[in-house]
């Protein structure tokens, strides 16, 4: 899932692409490293981020939608909390709402999400982006995310969006410190008994630059390592930044899974064998 951010203050690309037609650029550019889906976002959910108002938000997305959509067969995501914007956004020509606000309390955006028959990405936040990292607090953050999920799963059914529909995002880095954040991805297998693919999104943020000092252009290999170790522990989506690094990592990651695959069945194979010949 490439990044798309249609905004001036996003913490690692605000203002890059605040033009449609860089935007647009951007996007085809990302497709072509390898980017499945593309998920283009108006408004900066960084730690401490301003909201923008709707007609802003429309503003900016709209036309990068409806131009992309014109222009290639990839999905297209919208990153929205608002209803009306992720309403407009698929009527342009997108197909699945990345909801950072899953923790909402009114049903409006998922009713939307179950007229359209869109996917939708649910992800757990504590709080809001302008509260989520004021000390934020957990028992037990795999257990309270799983929980989160499960609840959202069958709240998400009653409005109508079916399982099928849904695919789950712990939140790195929304409300979580860096150990708690250290914590989701070492259990990043776990979420995997819910039976809905899972998304990562670690792209340059905070918490990567704890251990190495390195600025946001810098968390790459970072984050690739996160990415991999993900992939081997079952996530099937990651949201990135940095396409065409990130396909690279998770090919070679695959290849090596599936040697692994084919040594272990071969070894089965001739323990069969010999077993047979007793």
């Amino acid at each position: 899932m490439g990044i798309v951010n249609v905004t001036p203050d996003s913490f690692s690309d605000g203002g890059q692409f605040i033009d449609p037609d860089h935007a647009v650029a951007h996007a085809l550019a990302l497709v072509a490293q390898g980017a499945a889906i593309l998920d283009i976002g108006g408004e900066s959910t960084r730690p401490g981020a301003t909201p923008v108002t709707e007609a802003e938000e429309l503003r900016r997305v709209l036309p990068v939608i409806e131009r992309l959509a014109a222009q290639t067969q990839i999905p297209l995501s919208i990153d929205t909390q608002k209803p009306a914007v992720a309403r407009a956004a698929l009527a342009a020509g997108a197909s699945i709402v990345n909801d950072i606000a899953a923790n909402r309390a009114d049903d409006a955006l998922w009713r939307i999400v179950a007229e359209a028959g869109a996917g939708y990405v649910c992800m757990h936040m504590q709080g809001t982006p302008a509260t989520m990292q004021l000390q934020p607090r957990y028992t037990d953050v795999v257990a309270e995310v799983g929980a989160f999920f499960a609840a959202r799963l069958q709240r998400l059914q009653c409005c109508g969006v079916s399982a099928e529909q849904v695919v789950l995002d712990v939140g790195i880095g929304f409300g979580k410190t860096v150990e708690q954040n250290l914590q989701l991805l070492a259990g990043l297998g776990s979420f995997t008994k819910l039976n809905r693919p899972l998304l990562l999104g670690v792209s340059r943020k905070s918490f990567l630059g704890t251990f190495s000092g390195a600025p946001v252009a810098e968390r790459l290999p970072a984050a690739l390592a996160c990415s991999t170790l993900a992939r081997a522990a079952g996530v099937q989506m990651f949201r990135t930044h940095d396409v065409a690094a990130t396909v690279a990592a998770l090919r070679l990651t695959e290849a090596i899974a599936a040697a692994d695959r084919l040594e272990k069945d071969e070894v089965l194979r001739r323990s069969q064998t010999a077993a047979t010949e007793q």
